[in-house]
């Protein structure tokens, strides 16, 4: 049996040596490094009876339960529900609703007869207490407690036995087993293992609060996010009322699926539908305005772009933008501007969505071109239309993924033009909007004279 050399092991970020250094090359703490043991090399173990590895076609399929949380837009995020046993791991921007999410989780399950064990590191018992009374979240078989040591919730865990764990958050929990402080990443392992490994010996599940970094990930060691069964985001501006969950990692269900909810006084409430909250409320043709049909997972969500057009003397005219990615508008406009015609060099430019929502993907181009060129031409496209289709640096209009679920759900709202990757170009683009901006009226004088 060969030995390996030992060496020394940052207690606070985990960066190894094999010489001791004063000072952590990684994390660039002072007096982290701790020696470690020298490790032997793995002797293979001789494996036979039941074992012995098995044919995938000869192992049974194990089916997994999934029990409903009560809610249902995170039942459909979660693929059905919350699987017994499995660790979920719930990150947001602070503020976002993640506690109260949770909270209103624990209590539905306790209002169904489960027991669940609330535990809160971040607030006192009497800050989620008030919440509780606020969001009408007060059951006798939720159990609260404000615990920031591993043990101490472990053995909450013992004394409750519940059925269900939240634990908000893991960021802010510490182990006396483990040398560093509540949230360095060794910390974070240590918690999240010894809790991932109560719910599996249990089949118990727990939920897990994330905090995230400036960029929007999740913070802590990329370790954490493989251990979990389940990864969600929650996400949300704090200037609008309405919230997304979208699952990144789901070991029991699709990621594709996003729940819709919305924030207001009295907690949170589920949005099933929320087709109509992205347009505006005119029942007459604007110019400047284009509806496309965006989509949120297998969600088809109708979305109304705003666009207005100033004249400017400035050198270098403005670009803003709200709810629409900066570098696709400019993309758009040089497209604009070469390919059909529209000028826009001499302009200042402001496009924006309707009810905060944000449009990341290509499909949005046609109607942010549309909307831009109506703001330029002054001229109005019918309330009618909709349109959704990605635009090339050559003028094309190309067809984009889900079409025929956005055309559904465009005709579902009432849209009964629709205009898609079907019409060619960007000039055939434009015509086809304009033309359909044109009251019969108006086409009864043009056939006349």
């Amino acid at each position: 049996m060969a030995r390996s050399q030992g060496g020394y092991r940052c207690t606070v970020c985990g960066w190894t040596t094999t010489k001791w250094v004063g000072r952590c090359g990684d994390c660039q703490a002072w007096d982290t490094m701790a020696e470690t043991q020298a490790s032997t090399r793995v002797v293979p173990e001789r494996i036979h009876g039941e074992r012995m590895a098995t044919p995938i076609t000869e192992i049974a399929m194990g089916a997994v339960h999934h029990w409903p949380s009560g809610i249902a837009e995170l039942d459909r995020v979660l693929g059905g529900g919350v699987v017994p046993g499995a660790a979920i791991l719930l990150s947001g921007e602070p503020g976002v609703g993640k506690s109260t999410l949770l909270l209103e989780v624990a209590s539905r399950a306790a209002a169904a007869g489960s027991r669940v064990l609330y535990v809160s590191a971040e607030e006192s018992a009497g800050q989620v207490r008030l919440r509780a009374e606020r969001t009408g979240a007060l059951q006798d078989t939720l159990f609260l407690a404000a615990e920031t040591d591993l043990a101490a919730v472990v053995g909450q865990i013992d004394a409750i036995d519940p059925q269900l764990v939240v634990v908000d958050s893991v960021q802010t929990i510490a182990s006396s087993a483990v040398d560093g402080i509540a949230g360095g990443p060794s910390q974070v392992r240590e918690v999240a293992g010894t809790l991932i490994r109560v719910a599996k010996e249990r089949n118990l599940p727990v939920l897990l609060v994330g905090h995230v970094t400036k960029d929007g990930q999740v913070a802590g060691p990329r370790v954490l996010e493989h251990l979990v069964d389940v990864v969600c985001q929650f996400e949300g501006d704090r200037q609008t009322a309405l919230r997304f969950l979208r699952a990144l990692k789901n070991r029991f269900g699709p990621t594709d699926e996003v729940g819709c909810f919305q924030m207001n006084g009295d907690g949170i409430v589920e949005v099933p539908d929320p087709s109509g909250m992205f347009l505006s409320r005119s029942s007459t043709p604007v110019s400047g305005t284009c509806v496309t049909v965006a989509m949120e997972g297998r969600r088809a969500i109708p979305v109304e772009v705003q666009a207005l057009v100033i004249d400017t003397s400035a050198p270098n005219p403005r670009r803003v933008t709200s709810g629409v990615d900066a570098a696709r508008l400019a993309m758009l406009l040089a497209v604009l501007e070469r390919r059909a015609g529209i000028r826009v060099s001499d302009k200042d430019v402001y496009v924006s969505t309707v009810g905060g929502v944000r449009l990341a993907e290509p499909a949005a181009d046609l109607a942010i071109a549309i909307a831009v060129a109506s703001a330029v031409r002054d001229r109005a496209i019918g309330h009618t239309t909709v349109a959704f289709g990605e635009i090339s640096l050559a003028g094309e209009v190309r067809a984009v993924t889900g079409s025929r679920q956005r055309a559904a759900e465009a005709t579902r709202m009432g849209f009964s033009e629709r205009i898609d990757g079907d019409v060619g170009n960007i000039q055939a683009a434009l015509r086809t909007a304009f033309a359909s901006g044109i009251s019969d009226f108006e086409r009864e004088l043009d056939a006349a004279f």
